[in-house]
């Protein structure tokens, strides 16, 4: 794996880029440089669901230290792929789709450990957030053992769509709380179903959770609080696998 994600640099070689649908993971744009070209950035940037951060110049020479005219933009192995396009491909193959659905996870680590389990035990494809979720950087491509090259990630402009699209497709959206009645165990996970995780410490976000159809919580016999993340989603990944 690489430890360094490959950067554009320069106006016309990152428009080219977007324009040619190369794998972007983010768009870093001077402050304060306005006209024809900041609004084609943005609307190309807005096109693909590719963030773009308006950062101080002495950032852009941090990251790139040849003439980089004020927009770099970094890339990426994972090719991010549409919601709307996976699910018909999922069902399609006579599969019972199996999501994961994270909602505010933007540490890389829980991300592509996350990511590594869900392609162990089977999860079909994990939904990320444009706006707040983390990067398919190379250090979560590594994390993840290279599972992120092998399981789609779709990064959505909307994670309300995003939910209400998964709902629309006949899939049972199940999130986690430690408050909840239900066990893991007494989920019905032979059912379509998104498994939705929040950020430690934050939780999934309340807009996210008015739309949940069923809360669970993972067993516990020790005092410490909760478990992290990533250890969380693939203890509940297992169970869900158990599931044919």
């Amino acid at each position: 794996m690489k430890d360094r994600d490959p950067i554009i640099a320069g106006r016309h070689p990152v428009l080219e880029a977007l324009k040619n649908n190369a794998p972007v993971d983010k768009v870093m744009f001077q402050k304060g440089i306005r006209g024809e070209y900041e609004k084609e950035l943005r609307w190309l940037c807005r096109s693909r669901n590719i963030p773009l951060q308006v950062v101080p110049k002495e950032r852009l020479g941090k990251l790139y230290g040849g003439n980089h005219q004020g927009v770099l933009a970094i890339g990426t192995e994972v090719i991010y792929q549409s919601l709307e396009h996976v699910l018909p491909h999922l069902y399609e193959q006579g599969l019972t789709p199996k999501i994961v659905v994270l909602d505010g996870i933007t540490d890389v680590r829980n991300f592509g450990a996350i990511a590594r389990s869900a392609e162990v035990f089977g999860i079909h494809a994990i939904v990320i957030s444009a706006k707040n979720g983390a990067s398919a950087n190379s250090f979560a491509v590594k994390t993840s053992a290279g599972a992120l090259l092998r399981i789609p990630v779709c990064r959505e402009k909307s994670m309300g769509e995003a939910l209400k699209l998964l709902k629309t497709n006949g899939i049972t959206l199940i999130g986690t709380d430690l408050k909840a009645k239900k066990t893991i165990r007494e989920i019905d996970w032979k059912q379509p179903v998104a498994i939705v995780l929040g950020a430690e410490g934050a939780g999934i976000g309340s807009a996210t959770r008015q739309v949940l159809d069923e809360l669970c919580i993972i067993p516990q016999v020790g005092q410490t609080d909760s478990l992290n993340v990533s250890v969380a989603a693939g203890i509940i990944f297992y169970e869900a696998a158990q599931a044919v």
